[in-house]
């Protein structure tokens, strides 16, 4: 399972700036957008199969979704107190302060709202001694196979 670089994704200002350009307004109509916003999925992502496939690959074994701890991690190995957060770029503010400005208010608090909550969500699990591992989407798109590695390490590392 390969993913699919989106047309135009992802553009960082040169050497860390801002994005050029501004909020220019939808251009889909509100029951169009609602349509489209209803079919985005919060649980079984492209990018969290694929990190699955390899972690199954590797031969480790853990839960998903458990609704006991905050934030409902994607991965959770109870064993080794180790989360796992597979998060989307958007959705979760990667790089938040370069892009904010071409959003409009709504969309612009909803990710800071978003961004909040990830990070008291995150304080919580290691207080109570959890191990949190936090991959972006960007990252499983570039190597998928060394973000299961990257998991991988901190699971054997807490036996």
């Amino acid at each position: 399972m390969t993913l699919k670089r989106k047309a135009g994704h992802r553009r960082w200002g040169a050497r860390g700036g801002k994005v050029p350009g501004k909020h220019r307004g939808d251009i889909m109509t509100s029951e169009k957008r609602s349509q489209v916003m209803a079919k985005i999925r919060g649980k079984n992502t492209t990018p969290e199969l694929l990190i699955e496939q390899h972690l199954f690959a590797r031969r480790l074994r853990f839960e998903r979704h458990p609704g006991d701890l905050p934030g409902r991690p994607d991965f959770v190995f109870r064993d080794q107190r180790v989360v796992v957060f597979v998060d989307g770029d958007f959705w979760h503010g990667y790089r938040f302060s370069l892009w904010a400005h071409k959003l409009s208010p709504k969309w612009r608090q909803k990710i800071a709202l978003n961004r909040l909550r990830d990070t008291r969500n995150f304080a919580k699990l290691r207080r109570r001694g959890w191990k949190v591992i936090r991959i972006w989407e960007h990252q499983i798109e570039r190597d998928a196979a060394l973000c299961a590695d990257k998991i991988m390490l901190a699971v054997k590392y807490r036996k």
